[in-house]
């Protein structure tokens, strides 16, 4: 008998008269209202407008559920296509089952289309958003805690999970809490993310690039641990090497990024249906310029007061003006005269003298 391990709930659904209320699905949930909010506090931070980042998860987030939902269903066919399965079980996503390398896949492509329809370049958004999509997987794990599913070997230690469920062919019994070690894995990631990012400056889909990276790590030795079925290749699960591929490709963008585009971009939006040109164009300025853009505009307001100033004298100086106008002119129109008549004076001789 086990003196310390980690209970699993009776069960994972609560029922609001007819309305069946799923732990699992509360867990997705809540987690992508964190990754929302923290990722539009980031895109804010770096002159983004609020709102952006809930605007794109409308597309990201659908795609995202589908492409995580394909891949579980694709790699784990038989679990609905077999004989003796019901087909149908495929689209019930509250019972468990989004692969997460399909959800931010699709979910890619998702946030791809909301980006270019709100002007926002993809990278820029990726790395606002990385570390709301660990802390958002940290949550969505306890999910499988509420379903029984997804835990490693047998073991005694202190923090073993009760598995009491004999359904889908369990054996009850004392098991490594694997959902709680990805849990853990994606806090620590989310936490790096946002550490590297203030301490390198991150830009070009860096942040996101290293999110990628530190998960697969950690993915890779997690995956390795548990006894669900999963399809093997070379004697190693499926999500194993595609934990490897996907780190190799994630560390690969991060060198090569770090060299043809070091720093971070400014964040810029255009095409957005509310405010001016003008507001778009100022969303991406630094601080600095956002402050040379102030004093600009001050002086430009002084010099405008200064033109009005010189207009209202010019006009309480008018009539002063307007009463020596003529003597002026006459002066003008009597030496003109005086001229003419000595050229006609000095005609008339040289005339007589001809």
């Amino acid at each position: 008998m086990e003196l310390a391990y980690i209970p699993s709930p009776s069960h994972g659904v609560l029922y609001l008269g007819p309305v069946p209320l799923r732990a699992y699905a509360f867990c997705i949930i809540i987690g992508v209202f964190l990754a929302v909010w923290l990722g539009n506090k980031r895109w804010v931070a770096r002159g983004g407008r609020p709102g952006t980042v809930a605007d794109i998860a409308v597309w990201a987030v659908p795609f995202g559920l589908v492409g995580g939902r394909l891949y579980h269903v694709i790699t784990d066919y038989e679990l609905y296509f077999s004989p003796g399965r019901n087909w149908v079980d495929a689209f019930k996503v509250w019972e468990g089952g989004l692969g997460i390398w399909g959800a931010i896949a699709l979910g890619a492509v998702g946030a791809w289309i909301g980006a270019r329809r709100m002007g926002v370049a993809l990278p820029a958004y990726a790395d606002a958003v990385a570390p709301g999509i660990a802390f958002a997987q940290a949550v969505g794990r306890w999910g499988n805690w509420f379903n029984q599913e997804l835990y490693g070997h047998e073991t005694h230690l202190p923090w073993a999970l009760h598995i009491t469920s004999s359904e889908g062919g369990r054996v009850p019994g004392y098991y490594h809490p694997t959902f709680l070690y990805e849990s853990l894995w994606c806090v620590g990631v989310g936490f790096l993310v946002i550490w590297a990012d203030r301490r390198f400056k991150l830009g070009h889909g860096r942040a996101f690039a290293l999110y990628v990276a530190a998960y697969c790590s950690g993915r890779a030795w997690i995956e390795y641990m548990r006894v669900d079925d999963a399809h093997h290749i070379l004697g190693v699960r499926l999500n194993v090497w595609t934990a490897v591929v996907v780190f190799l490709l994630a560390v690969t963008y991060l060198v090569l990024s770090a060299r043809r585009r070091p720093g971070r971009e400014a964040v810029v939006e255009r095409g957005v249906s509310e405010g001016s040109a003008e507001d778009d164009a100022d969303a991406g300025d630094e601080p600095a310029e956002k402050a040379e853009k102030a004093d600009n505009a001050e002086k430009a307001e002084d010099g405008a007061k200064a033109d009005l100033t010189k207009g209202d004298k010019a006009e309480k100086a008018g009539p002063e003006d307007a009463a020596t106008e003529p003597d002026a002119k006459s002066e003008t129109e009597s030496e003109t005269e005086t001229e003419s008549k000595a050229g006609l004076k000095d005609t008339a001789e040289s005339g007589k003298k001809g």
